[in-house]
């Protein structure tokens, strides 16, 4: 019996030691109990226990797990950790170094894309291209200037030396190509549309800001002039569907005497200095009435600015109106952005090409609208390998009295 015992013990002892080189048990027990005595109770903390021949062997949880003699009502042993790796069987060695060299490898992939990851996310924006031609604008000369009831006004210096021409762009008028001028207006009350005009569009383009805009608005005067554009000042008209369409409280109007509308006028040139001159804005009705027009158009000339006709109105008589007085003029040629939409606008920039090819200049009139600066700036881009020069306004000026 005990020779039995002994036998079995051992062919017991060598399959255990089969599952602990295979699996790391943390221990193993083997109990010898003779003649067959009641084992009695499994110790507390044993997870398995087998008995034949009044031999009880204690197998630790995870010989118990290979054999399906857990009990359901514990868990499952954990998983072996990292470290254990290293007592593991040669099948689990292999597989640890293989996903080691895995891991590894990838770690080297990520350390050697990081530079570029980082790179680009570090690296800046590319900055805008400059213009062709940087050409600053002098800031408002005092010399040109006069105190009146809203601040100071425009004027013709003591040695004849005008706003129109102080402040204008420098331009090569020996230049033989066709010459283009954009005007944008309505700009200084929206900060976005304001920054995006000054910023985005080249210097050659002109920009005109409304009378309304807030006190920041000789900021960005400022900063228009330093980027080399040519600033004028809207000058609110009275349009035809006036009081439907209001231009603001210091519209000028038809209804209003001359001298009504010379204190008006007079409160929107005081609104900033350094401009070059004004352009009408919603004047439909307004550029119409010649008995209106006289008046202020005289005004303007006395103080050494130029004037653009909008054209808002088929039957304008500005530009009569002002060669009669003597006032340096332009006539928008076509609006850009009547429909605000990319291939409109694309559209009537080509007419406008057309134009300039065909008189020798054209003058194009927009507002503020992002998608007006957006295709204006592709468009510009470009110009000058299609035949053209962007010009500012006061290079397709006319001056002569009639």
């Amino acid at each position: 019996m005990i020779a039995a015992a002994l036998a079995l013990a051992v062919l017991l002892g060598g399959l255990v030691a089969w599952v602990e080189f295979n699996r790391p048990p943390p221990s193993v027990s083997v109990e010898l109990v003779l003649g067959g005595a009641d084992t009695g109770p499994a110790p507390a903390g044993v997870d398995g226990v087998s008995a034949q021949a009044g031999v009880v062997i204690i197998l630790p949880p995870a010989v118990t797990a290979s054999f399906g003699s857990a009990r359901e009502d514990e868990p499952a042993a954990p998983a072996p950790a990292p470290a254990e790796a290293a007592i593991a069987g040669p099948a689990a060695v292999g597989e640890a170094e293989a996903e080691a060299e895995i891991v590894e490898a990838e770690a080297e992939i990520v350390e050697a894309e990081a530079p570029a990851e980082a790179a680009a996310v570090e690296a800046p924006a590319p900055a805008p291209a400059p213009s062709a031609q940087v050409a600053s604008i002098p800031a408002a000369d005092p010399a040109l200037l006069e105190p009146g009831p809203h601040g100071p006004l425009p004027r013709t210096g003591p040695d004849g030396r005008v706003a129109w021409q102080a402040y204008a762009r420098p331009f090569d008028h020996d230049d033989p190509r066709p010459r283009i001028a954009v005007i944008l207006g309505n700009l200084g009350l929206s900060d976005a549309a304001t920054e995006a005009a000054i910023q985005q569009l080249p210097g050659g383009i002109t920009l005109a800001f409304s009378p309304y805009a807030g006190a920041e608005v000789t900021g960005w005067i400022d900063l228009a002039r330093a980027a080399g554009h040519e600033v004028m000042l809207d000058l609110p008209m009275e349009p035809s569907s006036y009081p439907l369409d209001d231009p603001g409280p210091h519209t000028l109007l038809t209804t209003l005497t001359p001298s009504q509308n010379l204190e008006r006028l007079a409160w929107i040139l005081s609104r900033f200095t350094g401009y070059v001159g004004v352009t009408d804005h919603m004047g439909s009705r307004f550029t119409t009435s010649t008995q209106s027009l006289r008046p202020i158009l005289a005004e303007l000339a006395g103080r050494g600015l130029l004037f653009v006709d909008s054209r808002s109105a088929d039957r304008s008589m500005a530009l009569e109106v002002a060669a009669q007085v003597g006032l340096p003029r332009a006539g928008n040629d076509r609006f850009i952005d009547e429909m605000a939409a990319r291939q409109a606008i694309d559209q009537r920039l080509k007419e406008v090409e057309a134009l300039a090819r065909r008189n020798g200049e054209a003058l194009a009139m927009g507002f503020s609208y992002p998608v007006t600066i957006e295709r204006v700036a592709v468009w510009a881009a470009g110009l000058e390998a299609r035949g053209f020069v962007l010009a500012p306004v006061s290079a397709i000026i006319t001056t002569e009295r009639r």
